[in-house]
């Protein structure tokens, strides 16, 4: 039986400056992990508070061991490096979370090709790129799982008529855990993750309406319990799910979820729903 903790576990975090996935890397950092942290942010922006180095810093203090990573997730040779410098560092990765990501919600026509490629680079060949050179690594780890931070694969047509750029990326994704996770079953566990409402991030902030979206949504710190639960899970007995942080969260015997509101006087009927959830 796998453990539940994430102690001397080397968690390989994409998209780790800031929001769910440096939360991720917190929560982990609690029980005593090592969190490499890829992004390229390191200069502070008014829009997107936060930076590795910062991000190193609440590891740290939460307990655990931080590598910083400078890099972009478009280019094979900087992940490439971060991964090397991981295994130099560490002797490998336990844990990937492919946790960046890019959006533009706009329709069709008002799409750039340039907005549609960044999406597409980031997200999912990022995410395909990333799980690639991880996994050498991964299959020598004791309980390996790769985490995708991407939702169910609902094939509504009212998720792809509103913004068909972004879901055709978003999905790319999760794609990714349908087929890698029947590629490698039972040698590495691969998942996805999805939050039920809006999270309290910089992309809710900047892309769904500002304070007043923020104020309707739950804190990261969900998607990091939610993701510790998964990820402590044997590897070989969970893999292939699409999983929803709440339900997650039930599974882990937390019933009080008001805990988790940026405000917790709104009613769970009064949250903003996330996307591609019917």
């Amino acid at each position: 039986m796998t453990a539940a903790t994430l102690k001397g576990k080397t968690l390989f975090i994409t998209g780790a400056s800031r929001g769910i996935g440096k939360a991720i890397g917190v929560r982990a950092a609690r029980e005593g992990a090592r969190v490499v942290l890829f992004a390229k942010t390191t200069e502070p922006h008014p829009k997107l508070p936060g930076t590795l180095y910062t991000a190193a810093e609440e590891i740290r203090e939460a307990g655990g061991e931080a590598l910083v990573c400078v890099g972009d997730i478009r280019y094979e040779d900087q992940v490439q490096a971060a991964v090397e410098e991981a295994e130099a560092a560490f002797g490998g990765i336990d844990i990937l979370v492919n946790n960046a990501s890019a959006i533009a919600l706009t329709p069709t026509e008002a799409t750039t090709m340039k907005s549609y490629d960044l999406m597409n680079q980031v997200n999912s060949r990022g995410t395909f790129m990333t799980s690639k050179l991880c996994l050498p690594l991964l299959r020598r780890a004791e309980n390996p799982h790769i985490l995708n931070l991407s939702p169910p694969l609902n094939m509504s047509p009212a998720w792809f008529g509103r913004h068909l750029a972004y879901t055709m990326a978003k999905y790319g994704m999760s794609l990714c855990v349908l087929g890698m996770a029947d590629e490698y079953a039972g040698k590495v566990g691969v998942n996805a993750l999805w939050p039920r409402t809006a999270i309290n991030t910089a992309a809710v902030r900047n892309h769904l309406g500002g304070e007043m979206a923020v104020r309707a949504a739950r804190q990261p710190e969900i998607m990091a319990d939610a993701a510790h639960w998964i990820l402590t899970r044997p590897h070989a007995e969970c893999s292939g799910n699409f999983f929803i942080d709440d339900e997650v969260i039930r599974k882990a015997g937390i019933t009080d979820l008001s805990v988790y509101k940026v405000d917790p006087q709104l009613s769970d009927d009064q949250l903003l729903p996330d996307f591609f959830l019917d």
